[in-house]
């Protein structure tokens, strides 16, 4: 079940769980959009938190983007473990399982889609590389499978889900964690309380925390925050991190934004 709602041209609907999908109310507009915009929230979020940013990628750009704000990982879910978010955040997305997601619905039914976008924030970021992982294909020349049926040129090292990647953007997100270095704001950059800090982050954060502050080791022993998988993004044509100067609050001490 889904409710439909529109405003200004840009056409929305929201999933029984929560996915926000949003879109041009122009049916020739809408027909010929071919680019796929995932946004992925940060912890204790929700799909809403992108809803208007999604708006306005459908205003400026009603014959090229569908949006879709995921819904797999919402406020508590966030505290679940970045890997255990990744593959929930994945689901979503591949079109290669044969289950009935919400994101595999929208691709079937938009035969035209044949380029993916992340957008992500905070912790989002790291379940969106999370993600990508588990999705990526080898060009069809390599590994030797039919990518999709779709009529597009890849023109990519190759695809996500089975469409082009072109855009990875993440905004405020600790890919290399939030340990040590005055990274976490209220802990004033006092070495004793970001060690005490960081042996009860999971008390709070659950796994999510532990995995921030590269607490939890893989059977490799490192911390899977560590193992995501970063040479996949280079598949992206345009990959862009922004970190705030000053002000947040959460995420970043100023020394260490760019």
């Amino acid at each position: 079940m889904e409710n439909g709602t529109s405003e200004n041209g840009v056409c929305s609907s929201e999933s029984i769980n929560g996915a926000q999908d949003v879109w041009s109310c122009n049916q020739s507009l809408a027909s010929s959009a071919d680019h796929l915009v995932v946004m992925v929230h940060g912890i204790l979020g929700s799909a809403t938190d992108w809803k208007f940013a999604a708006e306005q990628f459908v205003r400026t750009l009603p014959d090229k983007v569908f949006v879709h704000c995921s819904e797999r990982n919402m406020a508590m879910l966030t505290l679940d473990g970045v890997d255990v978010m990744g593959e929930r955040l994945a689901g979503e997305i591949d079109i290669y399982e044969m289950h009935e997601l919400q994101v595999l619905q929208v691709i079937k039914q938009k035969p035209s889609l044949c380029k993916i976008s992340f957008v992500a924030h905070s912790v989002g970021g790291v379940v969106a590389r999370y993600a990508i992982g588990k999705l990526f294909r080898l060009p069809r020349s390599e590994n030797g499978e039919e990518l999709s049926s779709k009529s597009c040129e890849v023109e990519s090292k190759g695809t996500i889900g089975g469409l082009e990647p072109m855009n990875f953007i993440t905004v405020a997100t600790p890919h290399l964690g939030s340990r040590g270095n005055n990274q976490v704001p209220f802990l004033f950059g006092v070495l004793s309380l970001e060690k005490v800090a960081g042996r009860i982050v999971h008390l709070i954060f659950r796994r999510t925390g532990q995995h921030l502050f590269l607490n939890e080791d893989d059977d490799d022993g490192k911390p899977p925050l560590l193992r995501l998988h970063g040479l996949l993004c280079s598949s992206f044509k345009r990959r862009v991190a922004y970190a705030n100067v000053g002000y947040d609050r959460i995420l970043l001490n100023h020394k260490f934004s760019c």
